[in-house]
């Protein structure tokens, strides 16, 4: 099985899922099942993305109520008994993945995604992995990302995504130094 992890599309109305990076929308068309960790921002996006893949995905603090009516805080599922849990915004701080640990032992899952720092994260804690894609249309002290999940025989492999496109502020200062 191979997942491919969004979260933070941000797309909004009128905007179609062609503007995330190209790469990005093979990696979702070629994908057994995507997963989105919230804030789609629009209906379309959601839609969109339904269209390219099986689509498991939470609401998040940026969709709009007819998201959020259709979609759970945080939802569970299992893969060749691999339980994996999504779930938007597990904790307020961005570096700190305490919380989201607690969270994930509460759930009783193996892997617990998560979204909303815009930026990506790979921690593992014990016999817990937590997987944030980070953002592939607005990073946060990050290249624009997504994540590709793997599970074959039970067992998990995962990898952060990068990808060329818009990056903040930081990214771009760090990129200019030294190149005089």
């Amino acid at each position: 099985m191979k997942m491919t992890i969004v979260s933070d599309t941000h797309l909004k109305p009128g905007q179609p899922v062609e503007m995330l990076p190209a790469p990005l929308l093979d990696m979702l068309a070629s994908s057994d099942m995507i997963v989105h960790a919230g804030d789609f921002v629009s209906m379309q996006c959601y839609n969109e993305l339904q269209d390219i893949n099986r689509l498991v995905g939470v609401a998040g603090n940026m969709d709009p109520p007819e998201l959020r009516q259709i979609l759970p805080q945080h939802t569970i599922f299992e893969v060749e008994g691999v339980r994996i849990g999504v779930t938007h915004q597990g904790q307020l701080s961005v570096t700190d993945l305490t919380g989201l640990g607690y969270f994930a032992r509460e759930l009783e899952v193996d892997l617990l995604i998560f979204g909303h720092i815009h930026r990506p994260k790979l921690h593992r804690s014990g016999d817990i992995t937590l997987l944030c894609p980070g953002s592939p249309t607005s990073p946060r002290q990050s290249e624009p990302s997504a994540a590709e999940v793997r599970v074959e025989g039970g067992e998990v492999s995962m990898v952060i995504v990068n990808f060329e496109g818009k990056v903040c502020d930081s990214i771009r200062f760090a990129r200019s130094l030294g190149k005089d």
